[in-house]
């Protein structure tokens, strides 16, 4: 289980990555950054009360975001056979368990995990757009 979550994490830090960096890097040119350096400030002072409260709302909303694609990458992941084994419980898994059913007429087994990930999935959206609203206001 900490072997997917590091997958995962490492799968989504290069997004991350250039999201903050292109944060950072239009922060950076506007002119209360540079009025810091002028005052002789160093990068690390510029950096943490400078840059840093100005682009939270960005990182904030970027976390939030990318933990709903990470529920649904780690059931695609246990749906597919490489994720959660069993007998661990995992909405992939119980998806992937009961989906044959669907053509028998069974369809509500595989409904509510697909469901469920779908929620969970909306929902973390949702609250990165509550998020962004709310400090970006």
């Amino acid at each position: 289980r900490i072997v997917l979550i590091g997958t995962v994490a490492v799968l989504f830090t290069p997004i991350v990555t250039r999201t903050v960096r292109a944060a950072v890097l239009s922060e950076a040119q506007l002119d209360y950054v540079t009025s810091a350096r002028l005052r002789g400030e160093n990068g690390l002072f510029v950096m943490t009360r400078e840059i840093l409260p100005n682009i939270r709302p960005t990182i904030l909303v970027e976390f939030t975001v990318r933990l709903g694609y990470a529920v649904f990458t780690v059931a695609t992941l246990s749906f597919l056979g490489s994720g959660i084994q069993p007998p661990s419980p995992d909405w992939g898994l119980a998806v992937s368990d009961t989906y044959f059913l669907i053509p028998a007429g069974q369809w509500w087994p595989t409904l509510f995990p697909a469901l469920a990930i779908a929620s969970v999935v909306v929902a973390t959206n949702l609250v990165a757009d509550s998020i962004e609203a709310v400090l970006a206001a």
